[in-house]
């Protein structure tokens, strides 16, 4: 892997590549898509990764607090808990040996028996609102830590809000779409991670944000490549004034 952006670097430090910003909170997103902008192929994202990407998306889950990922992605990706891995016991000192995934559902429709919910070893985090099946909320409850986070759907800034005040304020964001959408239509998105593969896909595949408008400048703060695939970070001016109470 090289670095082509800001400068020309062989095997650049992965870790200090995406390092997170000191003294304020930080949402990241992380996704990976084709060159004509497709978020996934066959249904999935991984016939669009390679061995770069699953190095960099291990970086990333180590450096964060949290894992936030919506109900849909959840489910089509076959998520399970974050397994402990040897390379992060130094970037998580201080901290517990995996970060906690957080899934964002309205519904609940999935089934809270499967290992995420029920043997993850940093506690599940699920977000719902007060539209969820009460059922279900408590059900999830019994082995989940449960943020009821607006009323008729869930309150994404409220959300984050809860997040921050459990310490959890390195958060990565790894999707889907829509959850994208919501969260740079909020104004909640610090940084956009974009790995770009180098095939073309076409077909009705969504975007990396799809749904609800938004305008959020960004500038290219950096941009790696291994094999053809380009890895960029893209990250919104330091400068720009947002309380963290507005989150």
């Amino acid at each position: 892997m090289r670095r082509i952006h800001p400068d020309i670097q062989d095997n650049p430090d992965i870790v200090q590549a995406y390092a997170y910003p000191e003294g304020r909170p930080w949402l990241r997103l992380n996704m990976v898509a084709s060159a004509d902008g497709a978020a996934w192929l066959k249904g999935r994202s991984g016939g669009l990764s390679s061995a770069g990407d699953r190095r960099i998306f291990q970086v990333l889950r180590g450096l964060a607090d949290v894992v936030l990922a919506g109900a849909a992605t959840v489910r089509k990706e076959g998520y399970g808990p974050v397994p402990p891995r040897d390379s992060w016991a130094e970037i998580r000192v201080g901290r517990p040996e995996v970060p906690p995934i957080a899934v964002i559902t309205r519904g609940m429709d999935f089934d809270l028996d499967d290992e995420l919910f029920t043997e993850a070893p940093s506690r599940t985090i699920v977000i719902t609102c007060e539209a969820a099946p009460h059922e279900r909320r408590k059900a999830a409850a019994r082995h989940c830590d449960v943020i009821v986070a607006g009323g008729e759907s869930v309150d994404l800034p409220l959300a984050v809000t809860e997040l921050h005040g459990r310490g959890l304020t390195r958060i990565l964001c790894e999707g889907g779409p829509r959850v994208n959408a919501q969260l740079a239509a909020h104004d909640l998105v610090d940084e956009m991670c974009l790995s770009i593969s180098p095939l073309l896909v076409g077909g009705g595949a969504a975007r990396v944000l799809n749904g609800e408008p938004a305008q959020v400048t960004l500038g290219l703060s950096q941009v790696l490549e291994e094999e053809g695939v380009l890895f960029c970070k893209y990250t919104r001016e330091q400068s720009h004034d947002r309380a963290v109470s507005a989150r």
